[in-house]
């Protein structure tokens, strides 16, 4: 039998709703199995099998479909994870090849410390050295990595010369000098002894110049003339020597200071911060070793300041050093053994020969 034109096409049409309908179906099928999946919870958070499985199906019934039968989900939604499934599909990022490659942590750390430690060197002074170290580094990567760490040109870094570097380069010509007291149990009774001490900065060695009941002008003539000896004396190899405003300093020691090539810089008034390292090292050789016991005479406080220099120098590390030694004593390979000074008060752990 031969069916009219207007028969087929209801049939065709038919079979179309039929589709439809079944893709609907389809739909509300999953979108009920995902319900059921995340009942009991409060917001219902999706895995990305359920947004794929909702998307595909989403894209067969189109926008107006959906209008009508989403009512958990929005069609925006359903619509948005079927272009993010589409995005994922053709996503090339995995692939893509970018431009230079960044320098490596090590070369930035070296640029930003040549650039601190020189002050005056510009972009193409460190881009020369780093090329003698076999580094290719443009310049204009390392003004942004200095850039980026606060680090100025080098004319303004030049101009800004902190404290600490302008004493840093006259480290090794600097010393200082004090005096500090000692209460001693005498025949006259509790008596008070000074002790003159000088370092060196930039070792920080110490020398006790001299120790005396009181301090006098020929007294401390004398010490002048120890100290600046040009064969052995412990200011021999100094330009600068600091001191506070005491009036012991009379105006021949610092004559005799000067002739032996060392200027005396008078500490600021109401500065007690102005000679830190000599002020340190009072501290520590009283609050360690005399502050902790009754010395009876000048000839125990004698042997008692030998004892606390030795270990100073010798046996203590010292934090302003990284924690090293001044002088350390050679180690054995034995076990470890403690060395002790003053009766156990002074403390030292090395290893036996």
């Amino acid at each position: 039998m031969k069916l009219r034109p207007w028969t087929m096409m209801l049939t065709m049409l038919a079979g179309w709703i039929n589709q439809h309908q079944q893709d609907v179906i389809e739909y509300l099928k999953a979108e009920n199995a995902i319900l059921k999946e995340k009942i009991g919870k409060k917001r219902i958070i999706l895995s990305d099998e359920q947004r794929r499985r909702l998307a595909v199906l989403a894209k067969k019934i189109a926008r107006k479909g959906l209008d009508e039968i989403c009512g958990i989900f929005s069609p925006d939604t359903v619509l948005h994870w079927h272009r993010d499934l589409i995005a994922r599909k053709y996503d090339g990022s995995k692939c893509r090849k970018y431009g230079r490659p960044q320098i490596s942590e090590e070369i930035r750390k070296l640029i930003i410390k040549m650039a601190k430690k020189n002050r005056g060197w510009g972009y193409p002074r460190i881009q020369g050295q780093l090329k003698y170290l076999k580094f290719e580094v443009s310049v204009r990567t390392i003004a942004n990595i200095l850039k980026k760490e606060g680090l100025e040109p080098q004319p303004d870094r030049q101009r800004k010369t902190t404290w600490a570097e302008f004493i840093k380069c006259h480290w090794k010509s600097l010393s200082a000098i004090d005096f500090f007291h000692c209460e001693i149990y005498t025949i006259k009774g509790l008596t008070r002894y000074m002790v003159f001490v000088a370092i060196d900065y930039s070792t920080r060695k110490v020398e006790i110049a001299g120790i005396i009941e009181q301090a006098h002008g020929d007294w401390l003539k004398q010490i002048a003339k120890n100290l600046t000896d040009p064969f052995a004396g412990f200011l021999k190899n100094k330009k600068y020597v600091v001191r506070d405003r005491d009036p012991l300093y009379t105006d021949a020691f610092i004559e005799i200071l000067r002739a032996g090539g060392v200027k005396a810089i008078k500490s600021m008034p109401m500065a007690p911060n102005f000679s830190p390292f000599v002020e340190r090292f009072i501290r520590s050789i009283k609050s360690e070793c005399l502050d902790r016991m009754l010395i009876f005479g000048e000839a125990h406080l004698r042997h008692v300041i030998k004892n606390c220099i030795e270990h100073y120098h010798f046996e203590r590390p010292h934090q302003s050093l990284d924690n090293k030694i001044i002088k350390p004593p050679p180690q054995g390979k034995g076990k470890i053994v403690c060395h002790e000074r003053l009766g156990g008060l002074l403390k030292f752990y090395k290893r036996a020969a």
